[in-house]
């Protein structure tokens, strides 16, 4: 059975929407179940845009997040003001606009040593999102993108062992290829056994990385990602071969 779902689009504005009103549906289905709805965002060009989208679409619909609570899937390891910072960017486009509470907000303290943030994050998510058989946070969604060399989150091709089989739920990554090099990252096994994993993969330069990564032996990290679990939902507008 294919372990991914497609969903094309001609265009970023295109995905930023779709993808936008599809994660309020989630969002509205878990409070009427009145559950919680943990969920981690990503970095990238194409995240500003989904910002701006749900931003626009909750205030249509009067959506409540007062049941969310928001992890990051990576951060780089600078300060919260820095330009850099995954979180400044939410801070600024989506959890200011919305008024989401400063207590649904679990940012990576990226100002920290890279261990002790890892460990702040480890901590947070264990109290937060509800363990797994195995005791591993499971989060009911995780948005990812995907980088030129089919990277996600700051899980990139070349990683050493440690971190490819890290049970953690984060870990430190100190050899990034992309600036800054230090960065703090969900793990694969944090990934695998997610409720959802979407994966926003736009732009130019990166048909190589998605087709390779969807092969059965795909070797990117994103194919590892869709290998590791029975289903990967991927919102593209990038064009075939």
């Amino acid at each position: 059975m294919q372990k991914f779902e497609l969903n094309s689009f001609t265009g970023a504005d295109e995905l930023a929407g779709a993808v936008a009103g599809k994660w309020l549906d989630e969002v509205e289905l878990s409070l009427k179940a009145g559950k919680s709805h943990c969920v981690a965002l990503s970095g990238g060009r194409i995240t500003l845009k989904f910002f701006a989208a749900v931003v626009a679409q909750a205030r249509a619909r009067a959506v409540s997040f007062t049941h969310v609570h928001f992890f990051w899937a990576d951060e780089r390891c600078v300060p919260p003001t820095d330009a850099e910072n995954n979180f400044r960017a939410a801070q600024e486009l989506l959890f200011a606009p919305l008024n989401i509470a400063n207590a649904n907000i679990h940012r990576i303290a990226g100002e920290l040593p890279a261990q002790s943030a890892a460990a702040q994050a480890i901590a947070e998510i264990s109290q937060i999102a509800p363990p797994n058989a195995e005791g591993q946070p499971v989060l009911d969604l995780i948005f990812l993108g995907m980088g030129e060399d089919g990277h996600v989150a700051s899980l990139f091709p070349g990683a050493s062992t440690d971190i490819l089989n890290a049970s953690a739920p984060f870990v430190v990554i100190d050899d990034s290829p992309k600036p800054p090099p230090t960065r703090i990252s969900l793990s694969y096994q944090a990934i695998a056994v997610a409720g959802r994993v979407w994966v926003l993969a736009s732009g130019a330069g990166k048909t190589g990385a998605l087709h390779e990564s969807l092969m059965p032996t795909g070797k990117t990290p994103l194919g590892r990602v869709i290998q590791s679990r029975s289903r990967t939902i991927i919102f593209t507008d990038i064009q075939p071969e």
